[in-house]
């Protein structure tokens, strides 16, 4: 067995030596990076989405603005960049120079039309020029003409025509990118179904403000004095991602694969994505904020997971989260649990005694000789907001502690 070799996975019926590729962005603009990224670990890559040309693409600048979260950087990002402003020729022939110097490679042709005709040439020039796979992006929250991005599939049924026009002019796996920017998103998947998809993709980016500058009164990015609702991306999307795939992967009735992304920037966040129904993986803005080595951890990362568990492949792992995502009404309430406190390790910061004070059941007083919470466990609501602000983390300081048979717990004192 190779190094990588459990993280072999077949996907729409193509192989993949790994599952991890890169989306369509801005860090799948051309053949020369993404033939980097190949070298640096991806299994693959969904180009940069081409469309034919009658529409003139210019992005604007700046075009992205990050967002930060007291100290931690990027925790998302927010652009308003379009599809491909490059000539679909070459677009086309990096395509066909990917598949050529790469062969191992699976390479994703993501494409838009405006129009029945425009999609299935952008199909048909795809297959030619030897891509793997498509993927038809119904979901750039950018794009302003009718017809296209995310319009799409707000008008729900076009994805189910798009699809199908698509699928009488090519025999290659067709997966629709789906927007999370609507009601239900597995309504959507079900025109796509509809269609003919072989498979599904989720999540585009979220329709969003990142900021306002203060002083310019100017939504962020600020082009030249205006701002726009445009797509957020970056780990700060992940939970609406995962979410997205889940249900996609839960609905019996659609039967599709799933390739999932949002937010993924580590191991740990690609395996969520596997253990709720994902069977690839795309990147951005994790690439944005790290460069393309950001494949070499996450590799090595799910790898050892696999094997710390005696597993041989991802096929072991995908969708085993969803056999326990259930609706709230089927928790077992017949217990209920109590915060358990390590106090050798408290730094007597104080801060769980004010959440609990202010937000949670009031079951903590505070000893000030000792600088310790003192816990009331009658009182406790198992809430857990006290280690979440924890700041001895790693370990946690905070556990929960399940009390079998518990009586209702005592409401907190009135005043």
């Amino acid at each position: 067995m190779t190094r990588y070799d459990r993280l072999q996975t077949t996907f729409c019926g193509v192989k993949f030596e790994n599952p991890v590729m890169l989306s369509s962005s801005p860090v799948s603009n051309t053949g020369e990076m993404v033939g980097r990224a190949f070298d640096a670990g991806f299994g693959g890559v969904v180009f940069k989405t081409i469309g034919v040309g009658r529409e003139k693409i210019v992005h604007p600048g700046p075009r992205m603005a990050g967002y930060d979260y007291h100290s931690d950087r990027l925790v998302g990002l927010q652009n308003v960049e379009q599809i491909s402003d490059r000539p679909m020729a070459d677009n086309m022939a990096d395509l066909s120079y990917l598949k050529k110097n790469w062969p191992e490679k699976v390479v994703v042709s993501s494409i838009m039309g405006f129009t029945k005709d425009e999609w299935r040439d952008l199909a048909k020039a795809s297959e030619d020029v030897g891509a793997d796979m498509l993927e038809l992006n119904f979901s750039c929250p950018h794009m302003t003409v009718e017809g296209s991005g995310m319009k799409v599939s707000h008008a729900q049924a076009l994805v189910g025509e798009f699809t199908a026009e698509v699928k009488k002019v090519t025999g290659l796996p067709v997966l629709a990118k789906l927007t999370p920017n609507i009601t239900d998103i597995t309504e959507t998947a079900r025109y796509a179904a509809e269609g003919g998809a072989d498979g599904l993709t989720a999540i585009n980016t979220v329709m969003a403000i990142s900021g306002v500058g203060l002083d310019d009164y100017t939504p962020r990015p600020n082009v030249a004095g205006k701002g726009a609702m445009s797509g957020y991306s970056g780990p700060a999307v992940k939970p609406i991602g995962l979410r997205c795939v889940a249900q996609l992967a839960q609905a019996d009735s659609l039967g599709l694969p799933v390739s999932g992304c949002g937010g993924i920037e580590t191991w740990i966040d690609a395996a969520e994505y596997l253990l709720l129904g994902a069977g690839t993986l795309q990147i951005t803005t994790g690439v944005i904020h790290y460069g393309y080595r950001i494949v070499e951890d996450i590799l090595e990362g799910l790898d050892f997971f696999l094997a710390e568990r005696g597993l041989h492949g991802l096929d072991q792992v995908v969708g085993k989260a969803l056999p326990n995502l259930v609706p709230t009404d089927q928790f077992d309430l017949s217990s209920q649990g109590v915060a358990d406190y390590d106090l050798d390790r408290c730094v007597g910061c104080g801060q769980c005694h004010i959440v609990c004070q202010d937000a949670g059941g009031q079951c903590l007083t505070w000893d000030d000789a000792d600088r310790r919470p003192v816990m009331h466990e009658e009182r406790c609501l198992g809430c857990m907001i006290c280690s979440f602000v924890c700041p001895v983390a790693t370990p946690p300081m905070i556990t929960y502690r399940v009390v079998p048979g518990k009586p209702e717990i005592l409401p907190p004192p009135s005043v």
